[in-house]
């Protein structure tokens, strides 16, 4: 009861003898592997150890390379010559694919596969630790105020699609407008011709679906419905003056129809407005439909001549509505005016529009380019120049263009006329290719007739670039160009027009690549056609005097030397 009572209070027994001399034995082999001289000893053990597996990878290697140089011996030239000639077929299919795929979309292929699709496998993108959520979205919010955004405008000056832009394919087969570009201007449209009240009457019901339908005759049957069941509908004569007429004249025609159904309306919904929140919603889309009308009237009185009558609808038009200045109807002004060449007129306009305020244009900055280098590009001559060096108005001028092309770099290539123009996009991206061509279109002719206004782009027009730093971290006068234009501008414009890319862009790495790879090939292959037994001597060649930079120990290259000496080296000696 006793031991038992013991062993219970202490929950332990007394120790067994083995396992206490063992426990003993234990102590001093650990006491005994703590001294230097065994620690030297496990080091050298480990060592004997690693060398053993040093020397054991080159025996593996050497029967390798052995059965390799035998196979090698073994092959004819006719495989020499086909292994080449695929390998240089096949590398130039890839050189081929990624020049294409660089040309239509900017980037490598490779490189876009490369990291969309393997770097997620291997895990790059889990080896940046992920940022604060307040932090990130106090940095995003940062970036979008002090960045500019690609935002895609409405083109002031567009053209109209039944008279213009479909002639224009009725007789070239080519399409002007892309479907990118037109479903824009179909959700401009339905933002600008529809609110919540058109339930409430039949033909804007059937107006509604109008500008939603695909076909252009579907959206002109539509509106001769909605004229059926309301002849007074303002935006069906807008659809129809759009896209069913096919000159000028017919456009202007259903437009007047237009103006005089959307006045009415428009005074209409002025009397109970305050009625409720849809009246005054009504109201809102009825001004945009008045002012729409307005506006195309005088765009087609400045086609058809009547540039006065153009200039003054306009005028009335921006002192009626002055809070839509949102639709640049400065612009269409600013046209008219330099077509009449009222250049005082211009630079009131310009000086009340030319804002840093306001958002710029590539017309504001080169029409203000233009009037500048008017007053000296006249008697400007180049070598005069750098003899006498420039005045102070020649000074202006030139930093007036340096501005308007750090603004848009693309437009002088048109106005001096080494690319080719193209029918401007219904809408337009600031600083992009697209807002270039839809300018040069409208304002060639009134470069063209300054005397020497072209000549002084010309000579001073590519000095901006050795001003602005490159790679376009920060800009000169403007934010720095942004690098989303090209995407943009390619769903804005036609595929049959060459896209303009600034900054130009370096060709990616595996197009260099690919390149000298297919180029090595072919000449591999030539070689190996024309001097067949030189070429196949020439490669077992290279690989005896290769093999011994892959050996790396004195052990190692004899046995391989005595294995492919048989081989290599008889026929390498009789060839020579």
């Amino acid at each position: 009861m006793a031991e038992g009572g013991g062993s219970g209070g202490s929950g332990r027994g007394p120790p067994c003898p083995g396992a206490a001399s063992a426990f003993r034995r234990w102590e001093q082999l650990r006491r005994r592997a703590a001294t230097p001289w065994a620690r030297g000893l496990l080091a050298v053990a480990a060592g004997l150890g690693l060398l053993y597996a040093v020397l054991r990878v080159p025996v593996r290697l050497r029967d390798g390379l052995a059965a390799a140089t035998m196979f090698l011996s073994t092959l004819t030239p006719k495989f020499y010559f086909a292994l080449t000639v695929t390998s240089s077929f096949i590398s130039g299919l890839i050189f081929v694919f990624e020049w294409w795929h660089f040309r239509k979309y900017g980037t490598s292929f490779i490189e876009q596969v490369s990291v969309s699709h393997l770097r997620p496998l291997i895990g790059g993108a889990e080896n940046s630790p992920p940022a604060p959520a307040a932090f990130s979205a106090g940095e995003n919010e940062t970036s979008r105020q002090n960045m500019p955004e690609c935002k895609v405008w409405r083109n002031p000056l567009n053209l109209f699609r039944g008279a213009e832009y479909s002639r224009y394919m009725w007789v070239t087969g080519k399409e002007p407008l892309t479907y990118y570009d037109m479903n824009l201007s179909a959700q401009d449209h339905q933002t600008f011709f529809t609110c919540d009240t058109d339930v409430l009457r039949p033909s804007d019901t059937v107006m509604q679906k109008a500008w939603r339908e695909r076909s252009p005759q579907a959206r002109i049957k539509a509106a001769y419905q909605a004229l059926e069941l309301n002849n007074d509908c303002a935006t069906a004569y807008v659809l129809l003056a759009e896209e069913e007429a096919t000159t000028i004249v017919d456009a202007e025609k259903y437009f007047k129809q237009a103006l005089k159904a959307g006045e009415m309306i428009y005074r209409k919904s002025q009397n109970c407005h305050s009625q409720s929140p849809q009246h005054e919603a009504q109201l809102r889309r009825d001004t945009n439909v008045l002012v729409y009308v307005k506006r195309r009237l005088a765009m087609c009185a400045r086609k058809l001549g009547r540039i006065r009558e153009a200039v003054k609808m306009m005028r009335d038009l921006m002192k009626e509505f002055p809070l839509l200045s949102m639709l640049n109807i400065h612009e269409n002004l600013l046209e008219a005016l330099l077509e009449l060449q009222a250049y005082a007129d211009v630079q009131a306009v310009l000086a009340k529009y030319d804002d840093i305020s306001l958002p710029k244009s590539a017309a504001i900055c080169y029409t203000a380019a233009l009037l500048k280098a008017r007053a000296v590009s006249e008697r400007f001559s180049p070598e005069t120049a750098s003899k006498r060096g420039l005045s102070t108005a020649e000074i202006n001028a030139v930093e007036a263009i340096h501005r308007a092309v750090e603004f848009n770099p693309h437009v002088p290539k048109y106005l001096l006329e080494m690319k080719s123009l193209v029918l401007p996009p219904e809408h337009i991206l600031k600083r992009g290719d697209s807002e270039a061509v839809a300018y040069a279109f409208f304002h060639l002719q009134h470069w063209k007739r300054i005397e020497g206004a072209l000549n002084l782009l010309h000579c001073t027009w590519e000095g901006t670039f050795r001003m602005i730093p490159y790679p376009l971290e920060k800009g000169h006068l403007f934010y720095p160009y942004p690098s989303c234009t090209e995407t943009a501008d390619r769903e804005l414009l036609p595929t049959f027009h060459e896209v303009s890319v600034y900054p130009q862009k370096e060709l990616p790495f595996f197009i260099h690549f690919t390149a000298g790879l297919c180029s090595f090939s072919a000449m591999l292959a030539l070689l190996t056609h024309q001097f067949p037994e030189l070429m196949v001597t020439f490669v077992k060649a290279m690989i005896v005097l290769m093999i011994p930079f892959l050996m790396f120990s004195e052990g190692f290259r004899k046995p391989v030397l005595r294995v492919l000496w048989p081989v290599s080296a008889p026929s390498v000696l009789a060839s020579s």
